[in-house]
């Protein structure tokens, strides 16, 4: 990094929020699984938007790339600057951006800054007595940019939509350091072009988003929450399709978790245990919500699931009787990818396709792999609800595994290709990143990715904001 930029950043930002040390650059550089390193030519720090749009304007005169992050969650390497002679980029954390700026109870929003953790927006919701419902297994630490820029999903899409239903308006530094201000809480606003969609799930490449302004909802007054053991994938869609005629929207959150997930947990996550006394191969956890203090939750979700009992698709169930036994049971569901990172490296896979091919998806992948990598571990869960999957493949040795990773474009190719098949998408929640690239290219069609490139040579000329990433 020229001496003239390096001064120029810390007149901007402060010396002190410009890091330039191998030690204090280290834990931006690399990402959450450990799978992408990247090198940097410094660590930006700034504290608000004007410093943001200075240090975007600053690098952008300099020629310089611009890497945006947040809380480092993410699970493509779409946060982390690239490697070797691609390095000569600065990484600019949003995290001091953390600033709650209003909350409009009658117009149900919270305005909040891009380095938010989520679950401080989710507390703070909270304590003004209304609910931010966007919720995920790293939200004590994943930042509200990052969620943004990957248009995140979670675990209650199914009853509130993800990032993007969620979104009113943004605020995004633009490549050549000029501010939009989109900050406006309407519900209608038909007067030309939705500007905000184009920077939520773009991964940073199109623009650094520096606050929002996100939906409220009343907070829930009632809850239900049971681990049922379903006979197959198949009756896991039927007992949704059961609960949501029977429920309606008071169906927030159908999580499916195959048994090799649970293993996982069982085995690396401390005080976990199975919640029922006899190991099935699929189970499903299921939560009701009310605004409504004097629903019978309970109730309700009991009926659908004596009745899937008689059916046959439900084998067992418990239903959660405390706040504790509840807790208990989502962090069974929670820590499934720590788990994962603790067990070791493997084949990951986060796809979406319609819930009505669900069973087939993974009858047809389960047989494919099987047959193709024999004694292979299939670790599939997720947002049954709304048709995302993770699906991820390893072998139960350490050294086999070693050598399995090498086949990640030959499993690649039978998962995606039957995603594809179904009309699913290869990308559910995660985003692209680097991971997925190139990959994409296979499945969206030449239109697409020519509307994509015009769209980012028109906010993004020089090709500055987050390269290799996305496109």
């Amino acid at each position: 990094m020229s001496a003239s930029l390096e001064r120029s950043l810390q007149d901007i930002v402060g010396a002190g929020q410009v890091l330039t040390a191998v030690a204090d650059m280290a834990p931006y550089l690399t990402d959450w699984r450990g799978r992408y390193s990247g090198a940097a030519l410094c660590v930006v720090r700034p504290g608000n938007t004007e410093e943001v749009a200075r240090v975007v304007a600053r690098c952008a005169e300099a020629g310089v790339a611009v890497v945006a992050q947040g809380g480092n969650t993410g699970l493509v390497g779409g946060a982390t600057p690239l490697a070797g002679d691609s390095g000569a980029q600065v990484l600019v954390s949003l995290a001091r951006l953390s600033r709650i700026r209003a909350i409009d109870l009658d117009n149900n929003t919270i305005t909040v800054e891009a380095g938010c953790i989520l679950q401080q927006v989710q507390r703070a919701a909270a304590d003004a007595g209304r609910l931010f419902p966007l919720s995920l297994a790293a939200e004590g630490s994943a930042t509200i940019g990052g969620n943004l820029s990957t248009n995140a999903g979670g675990v209650q899409v199914l009853r509130y939509g993800n990032m993007r239903e969620l979104t009113l308006g943004l605020e995004v530094v633009l490549a050549d350091g000029r501010v939009w201000n989109g900050l406006r809480g309407l519900r209608k606003d038909n007067t030309g072009y939705d500007l905000k969609h184009l920077f939520i799930g773009a991964e940073g490449t199109l623009g650094l988003i520096t606050a929002a302004v996100l939906k409220l909802f009343p907070a829930p007054r009632a809850s239900a929450l049971a681990w049922v053991a379903v006979a197959d994938p198949a009756a896991a869609v039927a007992l949704l399709r059961r609960l949501r005629e029977q429920c309606g929207e008071r169906v927030t959150a159908f999580e499916i978790v195959g048994r090799p997930a649970l293993e996982l947990v069982l085995e690396h996550i401390p005080a976990a245990r199975d919640p029922l006394p006899e190991a099935h191969a699929w189970q499903v956890l299921v939560e009701l919500t009310d605004t409504l203090a004097g629903f019978d939750l309970d109730a309700a979700l009991e009926s659908v699931l004596d009745a899937e009992i008689e059916a046959g698709r439900v084998q067992d169930v418990v239903i959660a009787k405390s706040g504790a036994q509840a807790a208990a049971l989502w962090r069974l569901r929670e820590n499934i990818s720590e788990a994962q990172r603790i067990e070791g490296i493997s084949i990951k896979h986060d796809i979406a396709v319609p819930v009505s091919a669900i069973s087939e998806f993974i009858g047809r992948a389960d047989a494919a792999l099987t047959r193709r990598f024999p004694g292979v571990r299939i670790v599939c869960f997720g947002h049954i609800g709304d048709g995302n999957l993770h699906y991820n493949q390893s072998k139960p040795a350490a050294q086999a595994n070693a050598d399995f990773i090498e086949q990640s474009g030959a499993v690649n190719r039978i998962v995606h290709d039957l995603v594809h098949e179904l009309s699913g998408s290869i990308s559910a929640e995660h985003g692209l990143g680097q991971l997925k690239r190139l990959e994409i290219r296979r499945y969206k069609s030449a239109v697409e990715l020519e509307l994509m490139r015009r769209v980012k040579a028109a906010l993004d000329p020089q090709g500055l904001l987050n390269p290799g990433k996305v496109l």
